[in-house]
């Protein structure tokens, strides 16, 4: 039996990094004899009576890959009993860097000291940011301040001085962030480790001129073998947000694996030119084997 599957994407994200993407996935379906179509978010509507499609031509899928973060479409697809890689929680908790760190102390995953920003109401802001200090006096100088929602290593600030930290607070209020421990051995470097099932299947290091490695900001990679420590570490991270599949990135040089954070969906061009690793395929293989067992 032909095999068929969704692949979810933002419809206002048609770009040509996602186009490769898309394009990768649908072949090593194709390779497996199953047909995976793109289908755009704003293509399906959620209402209170269940998913409408706009396409009325779609065939109904046995897995779906939801490679986007809309939270609301995600879970009303899940309630229709759909199979999603990655699940809707993973996918929440991966995309909100607070929740994602809550899951990993939970869980026991290494990482950097981090702390919560007190929320604020946008255009209301906070009466005053006295947290910083002592944001400061937990964490030290230099500290790096989050974003609690961002992609491409975007939203992430290097902060050395009181000055800088108070300042990047008042501009932030309102906008969910954190502050964590900067881990200076790192800088412009880091390790990607792409999880797939409960399995480290490619990993390879980046390095950057700046504090972000990501290759999007310019970086450049090698292969890489990670320790068992390391493995672990990214396994770990992964079953914390239970993560079918998934990019972890780690800090290098520190005397034990801390980990920066995880991708829910990574982009994986870059690592399959890096490692020449198949990871698009085993990614498929892993849907096509749970739809198969569910």
């Amino acid at each position: 039996m032909k095999l068929t599957g969704w692949l979810i994407y933002n419809g206002g994200l048609s770009t040509p990094k996602f186009n490769d993407y898309a394009a990768l996935m649908q072949r090593a379906a194709r390779l497996r004899g199953a047909e995976l179509t793109a289908v755009a978010n704003d293509e399906l509507l959620v209402s209170t009576d269940g998913v409408i499609r706009l396409k009325t031509d779609l065939k109904e899928p046995d897995f779906i890959h939801f490679a986007d973060k809309d939270l609301l479409l995600a879970n009303a697809l899940e309630r229709e009993g759909y199979r999603l890689y990655n699940r809707a929680r993973t996918i929440e908790l991966c995309d909100d860097k607070r929740l994602m760190h809550q899951a990993f102390a939970g869980y026991g995953v290494p990482q950097p000291l981090t702390i919560l920003a007190p929320m604020a109401y946008p255009k209301i802001g906070y009466r005053n940011t006295s947290f910083c200090r002592q944001a400061a006096d937990v964490l030290g100088f230099p500290l790096v301040v989050k974003e609690a929602f961002g992609s491409f290593g975007e939203q992430v600030y290097w902060v050395e001085t009181m000055a800088e930290l108070e300042e990047l607070a008042e501009r932030l209020a309102g906008v969910p962030h954190l502050y964590q421990q900067a881990v200076t051995e790192s800088f412009g470097s880091d390790v990607r480790i792409n999880i797939v099932g409960s399995q480290a299947v490619a990993s390879m290091k980046r390095t950057a001129e700046g504090f972000r490695a990501n290759v999007t900001a310019g970086g450049t990679t090698e292969p890489y073998d990670p320790t068992n420590e390391e493995i672990k570490a990214a396994i770990a991270a992964a079953r914390a947000v239970g993560a079918d599949m998934a990019g972890v990135d780690l800090f290098t040089g520190t005397e034990q694996p801390l980990v920066c954070e995880i991708n829910s969906n990574p982009h994986v061009r870059s690592i399959i030119e890096c490692t020449g690793v198949p990871v698009h395929h085993m990614m498929v293989e892993k849907m096509l084997q749970g739809r198969v067992l569910s």
